[in-house]
């Protein structure tokens, strides 16, 4: 009788230097991340005490990591993806120290932190792509998922330090301060970035970059799964972009505070964290119709934030959105790398994050006088909604539903057209 190879563990990725690396990295980044946004949250409320000038600044964010992320896909498919991802840490850390030294010197103003936001999203738009194609580069075919999901975990744990510690530092010592620290952040993220050494993708020919663009469209709209879940995170990222990181902290400051906002931030990284965990040991053979249904999960914290705004049920509420959408992540992830051509992954990224992305900023900007006009509960309950509703319709298309894994050992060309990787 043939004994079945055990499939290597969660941790197996860690023996390969450049993937240990790489993983340091991105974490350390999302330690940033996870601040960063907290920390500038209160700052313009301490500043304006408006909502809507809060949609301005972190949409003016969203709005140039909209504008800029094709070229991002197009640059990390072409140039050394360690040196794209090292030369946007260190933008990124001097964008944070002058936002810092804005708010700490009281010459900070609304116009200001939209420059500073817009550089920031631009920095974002050069690094996502280059970070997400570069993983299966640093680890061999039979790793990928394994990988992907320890990176998961790895930036769910920075993120549940990172949140918690946003909220500390804002309530404790300033918004200015916690900004501060982000610069220190971004800085080390750049040591561990420029020690990351893979062999570079050769490109099948040197193009302008209109024709690698329109190559990584086609790549892009010949799978059907592929822009459908894309078409529908269009809506349901606006939805809880909108929710959580411009209502949210708007309610907390009525409701909870500060300081526990930044817990139940750090509660939903905690189930996420958990939840790679899970995805890592297991997936069904269907991921990424799995991952698909647990999106709806994403409704009830808006829901909780609208109508039970107090500390217990919004801990319960984030830590559960946390574990199901690491089970989407996971799966999303390793479906586009195992069928996309490792020259193109970068630009594929590209139009996702551009497609998922694109309606952030109306999300971010509109809250605001939605809720002055209907209310917090209402804008909530309606964002809930269409959480729901974009998530439905994602499953309605067949080829969501049936695409499956690819074998553990087998090599990904990902060059099958999608009638083809049942």
């Amino acid at each position: 009788m043939a004994i079945r190879a055990r499939e290597p563990g969660m941790l197996a990725p860690l023996r390969e230097p450049m993937f240990r690396r790489l993983a340091i990295g991105r974490v350390t980044t999302f330690i940033g991340n996870a601040i960063a946004p907290v920390a500038l949250a209160f700052a313009v409320l301490d500043l304006t005490g408006s909502v809507s000038a809060l949609g301005l600044v972190v949409g003016a964010r969203s709005i140039a990591n909209v504008v800029l992320i094709l070229m991002g896909g197009v640059l990390a498919d072409r140039l050394p993806r360690g040196i794209i991802l090292q030369g946007a840490s260190l933008a990124a850390a001097i964008s944070q120290a002058a936002t810092a030294l804005a708010v700490l010197l009281d010459f900070a103003s609304i116009p200001l932190l939209i420059v500073l936001s817009v550089i920031n999203g631009a920095v974002a738009a050069m690094s996502f792509p280059a970070a997400a194609a570069l993983t299966p580069q640093t680890v061999p075919p039979n790793l990928i998922r394994q990988a992907n999901a320890l990176v998961r975990v790895g930036i769910n744990a920075a993120m549940i330090t990172g949140a918690a510690l946003g909220g500390m530092l804002a309530a404790l010592a300033g918004p200015g301060w916690a900004i501060a620290v982000t610069a220190v952040i971004f800085a080390a993220a750049a040591f561990f970035y420029a020690r990351v050494r893979v062999p570079r993708i050769t490109p099948s020919a040197p193009t302008k970059p209109l024709t690698e663009l329109r190559a990584g469209w086609t790549e892009f709209a010949s799978r059907t799964w592929v822009w459908t879940i894309v078409l529908a995170f269009m809506i349901v990222n606006a939805a809880l972009v909108g929710g959580t990181h411009v209502l949210g902290p708007a309610i907390a400051d009525s409701t909870i505070g500060r300081f526990a906002w930044g817990i139940v931030l750090g509660a939903q990284t905690a189930g996420a964290l958990l939840g790679g965990i899970l995805a890592s040991r297991w997936q069904p053979r269907r991921a990424l119709l799995f991952g698909t249904i647990l999106v709806m999960v994403e409704a009830i914290p808006l829901l909780t934030l609208a109508h039970a705004p107090e500390l217990i049920p919004l801990l319960a509420a984030y830590f559960l959105a946390g574990i199901t959408i690491e089970q989407f992540s996971v799966a999303w992830d390793v479906s586009v790398q195992e069928n996309i051509p490792p020259d193109r992954l970068a630009r594929v990224y590209s139009y996702d994050v551009l497609g998922t992305f694109i309606a952030i900023p109306l999300g971010q900007i509109a809250v605001g006088p939605l809720s002055a006009e209907f209310g917090s509960a209402t804008t909530l309950t309606g964002l809930a909604a269409l959480v729901v509703l974009a998530t439905a319709g994602a499953l309605l298309v067949p080829s969501v539903r049936t695409l499956t894994r690819h074998q553990a050992g087998s090599q990904p060309t990902g060059s099958a057209p999608e009638d083809t990787v049942r």
